[in-house]
């Protein structure tokens, strides 16, 4: 289980729960708050030295609910009334010899337990428990295969397929992978980076390559292992929805926050042959790229524990369909509403149950009584059982199901059958769909074709005519043909020699052949991704085919969007391009935000060419200016890396000439002297109230400058704290949804008084301990009885370890930490173009601004 920061008032130990609560007591339902006409019962306080901290769930086939601590062994216990409490004495002991579970399932007749055992007092892997006599007592222990796992990123959850005939284990980034009798997924897996990959700077998991998290489905003996999925940094849950779709819930790298690779905690629709694009380091696939998928929905930073759909809930229609994910560091369970979206689905989030503090670990639905019970625990911190029931006036009847099964989904559904060994009719029936408009069903068709022996269809790939197909085609078949060199000895992964050079030619000089001015967009990033893909598994072609690719690419750069601008800039910087410099400097220039900013310095650091005093002379100050920026724990480490090797691409003759440059220090600046600067050439304009703008924005939204707009959110500071479209900081509320949530009056009154109602998850605390000291900040972990508080909202680094015993008292700070008046350095104008961008998600082409 990922337990790592918290960064949220949300877990906050309010005084409440410090002085009122002992030490063996599990949040009290006041400090948890619940959708509307939802209540919440504390059911119990375990009791640590008795029962430990339970981070498991599940049912048994005879009403009752079986409970796991992570550290010790099993519990049974039945549901009371409603009303009543458990009794300690309620809660038995299962008999069975076995620990750490991190995952349980009751199907055929027997409890299937995933062990993830990092204190390694028990071998990690899949085990089975029946009961040996009959007295219904679980006593039998079997082990079906021992794993080995390494840490919280281990053996997770066990699921029952929808057809009731086989067992899915969700597995974390650190469980080494099985031996699979089959895999859906290609087992040509590898790292895949045309430039070095920079491993986390502090150092975590630096060792652990590709596949990543694994989903196996499992025969019921435990004999038989197929991989369904990879990709995953430390799925711990998931759930099949009720037309067999699965969906898991994936943990952020906390570290990465605020750089060009962080990727926010995320729901996936598990699909078969799917890769969701976890790589150590700075190498995670964005969600463009081509050789991976997107999510569902972007969550945010967060934990993610367990995971479950309402099915069977006693609850409203709305919420009997939605699936409930839990975060155990900001102390949440999100209510996610999906609908069909072409083969897929999109996603809504609400904010079902938050508590302070809440480190939710498991949820399921009772089957008899209709409740949600979810325990908070983990990690040894206090644990307790809740049960929610609806209460409030609308019908819980339950609902008839009608499938949603769509003819894409039918499609996918066809393609996907193909991804079993050989098949007779897969090219025949994939081939069309390769540049289907649907990314998901486009996935399928590849994933289809490269199951098949390529000698059967890498001469239709090369001669292709449909260049959207084709760049398509040869990205699958370089890695079908050859294994990346980072990978090579990777046991788990299909190993395959470097191929012929006239086949090398063959792919580059077919590549060389499309028009981009005839792809769509995905098919330009396709095209630029597949030449990637074929420098690193290929190796580079002769001179002369290395400057046919440059004459292709080298125009297309700059080009209209990041995403586009993110591959060519890394690729023509591979390849040595001098003009790339020049190019590459004024993207960073002109940057609006610091992710972007440092994407492009990432790329440029590897390049040699094309560079002139001036161009080193921006390159290598804008190390002092992003000495300054703030993001996660290695956030500084990956600025350090991106440096070194920008310095060591230098010739003696510029270590020469920049030797004063490269000896200086950079001058530490607080987040308000940086905002102060971006204003640097903007005169005070006037103390805007909101009667006024409010007034200005009645009419005034339609038709604004998106871009100046983004420039204005960029420029106030506010990607220093808020996170919007995939970007910025998480210490202010996530403003990518403010459209759902504020007017254009409401928003213009958060900014213009920010203190007047300050959001209860962001709100600092002070902190007066029993020796009189003061401390202001906000909760970051929880760890036992230790509390560990950041001091500085922009420097998650700033941290000091507490007692709990020790803290007098706890309250929430008055002021909120986003300074006022914002917006008095702006023209009319420039504040309706960023209300307008807030509103509109970033997106150009909203209805409601055009």
């Amino acid at each position: 289980m990922k337990i790592p920061a918290i960064t949220a008032i949300s877990i906050l130990l309010i005084n409440p729960y410090i002085n009122a609560q002992s030490t063996d007591s599990a949040t009290a339902v006041q400090n948890i708050k619940v959708a509307d006409g939802f209540t919440v019962e504390l059911l119990h306080s375990l009791t640590a030295a008795q029962h430990g901290s339970w981070v498991n769930l599940c049912n048994d086939d005879k009403g009752r609910i079986i409970a796991s601590d992570q550290f010790g062994g099993l519990y049974r216990f039945t549901p009371p009334p409603p009303g009543k409490a458990l009794k300690p004495g309620d809660i038995k002991k299962v008999p069975a010899k076995i620990r750490a579970a991190n995952g349980l399932l009751w199907a055929f007749g027997a409890l299937y337990v995933g062990v993830n055992d990092y204190e390694r007092k028990m071998e990690s892997g899949l085990y089975r428990l029946t009961d040996s006599n009959g007295d219904d007592q679980l006593d039998k222990v079997e082990k079906l295969r021992g794993m080995t796992a390494r840490g919280d990123h281990g053996i997770h959850a066990l699921l029952l397929s929808p057809d009731g005939r086989s067992i899915h284990m969700i597995t974390g980034n650190n469980t080494t992978p099985i031996k699979a009798d089959a895999s859906r997924v290609p087992m040509h897996w590898g790292e895949d980076h045309l430039l070095p990959r920079m491993p986390d700077g502090r150092g975590h998991n630096r060792d652990r390559l590709a596949p990543g998290g694994i989903i196996y489905k499992i025969s019921p003996d435990g004999k038989e292992w197929e991989i369904i999925s990879s990709g995953y940094r430390n799925i711990f849950d998931g759930a099949f929805n009720r037309d067999g779709e699965l969906f898991a819930y994936d943990a952020d790298m906390e570290y990465d926050f605020n750089t060009s690779w962080y990727r926010p905690t995320r729901v996936n629709h598990v699909t078969s042959g799917s890769m969701m694009g976890w790589r150590n380091g700075t190498g995670k696939r964005p969600e463009f790229y081509p050789d991976t998928l997107p999510p569902v929905i972007n969550i945010g930073p967060g934990s993610p524990t367990g995971v479950t759909f309402g099915y069977g809930a006693k609850f409203p229609a709305k919420y009997q369909d939605a699936l409930y994910i839990l975060d155990w560091s900001w102390g949440k369970i999100h209510a996610v509403h999906m609908t069909p979206e072409g083969s897929t689905y999109s996603a809504t989030k609400e904010t079902f149950i938050t508590g302070s503090p809440l480190p939710v670990s498991d949820v399921i639905i009772h089957a008899k009584d209709g409740a949600m019970y979810f325990t908070i625990g983990g990690r040894r911190v206090q644990s307790g059982l809740y049960r929610v029931t609806y209460t409030g006036k609308e019908s819980t009847r339950p609902i008839k199901h009608t499938p949603e099964i769509n003819d894409l989904a039918r499609l996918r559904h066809k393609l996907e059958a193909f991804h079993v060994g050989k098949g007779k009719d897969a090219l025949k029936t994939a081939w069309p769909h390769l540049d289907h408009p649907d990314r998901f069903i486009r996935w399928a068709a590849l994933t289809a074709v490269q199951h098949q022996p390529p000698e059967q269809w890498s001469e239709q790939a090369l001669n292709e005519k449909d260049y959207g197909k084709r760049v398509a085609l040869l990205l699958g078949l370089c890695k079908v043909i050859a294994t990346d060199p980072a990978n090579r000895g990777d046991v788990t992964a299909i190993q395959k020699p470097k191929p012929g050079q006239q086949l090398v030619n063959a792919v580059y000089k077919s590549l060389m052949q499309v028009k981009w001015q005839q792809l769509n967009h995905a098919e330009q990033l396709t095209l630029v991704r597949a030449y990637q893909i074929a420098l690193i598994r290929l190796g580079k072609p002769s001179q002369g085919l290395i400057e046919k690719i440059i004459d292709q690419l080298e125009p297309q750069f700059p080009a209209p969007s990041f995403e586009q601008n993110w591959l060519l800039c890394e690729t023509l910087a591979f390849l040595q391009v001098p003009s790339t410099a020049a190019k590459g400097i004024q993207l960073l220039q002109e940057a609006a935000t610091q992710e972007e900013q440092i994407e492009y310095a990432r790329s440029l650091r590897m390049l040699k060419a094309g560079w002139n005093r001036d161009l080193r002379n921006v390159y290598f100050n804008w190390f002092l200016k992003a000495s300054n920026y703030r993001g996660g724990a290695s956030f500084s480490k990956f600025i350090e890396f991106i440096r070194r090797d920008a310095v060591a691409s230098l010739s003696n003759e510029e270590k020469t000439m920049l030797k004063d440059l490269l000896a200086k220090k950079p001058v530490s600046k607080t987040p308000f002297e940086i905002m102060a600067e971006a204003m640097i050439g903007r005169k005070y304009v006037k103390q805007w109230t909101l009667d006024e703008l409010s007034k200005a924005s009645i009419k005034g939204l339609k038709n604004r400058n998106f871009e100046q707009g983004r420039k204005m959110f960029a420029s106030g500071g506010c990607f220093a704290c808020h996170r919007f479209a995939n970007e910025g900081g998480m210490t202010g509320p996530d403003l990518t949804g403010a459209a759902g949530r504020y007017s254009s009056h409401d928003l213009l009154d958060q900014i213009i008084n920010p203190s007047k109602e300050i959001n209860e998850q962001f709100v600092p605390i002070v902190v007066t301990m029993k020796n009189n000291e003061v401390l202001t900040g906000v909760v970051v972990n929880l760890n036992g009885d230790r509390v560990t508080i950041n001091t500085d909202m922009f420097d998650p680094n700033q941290r000091v370890n507490i007692s709990r015993s020790q803290v007098k008292s706890i309250e929430p700070s008055k002021v909120s930490p986003m300074p006022p008046g914002l917006l008095n350095m702006m023209q009319k104008d420039e504040i309706m173009d960023m209300i307008a961008y807030i509103l509109s998600g970033g997106d150009p082409s909203h209805k409601a601004f055009n």
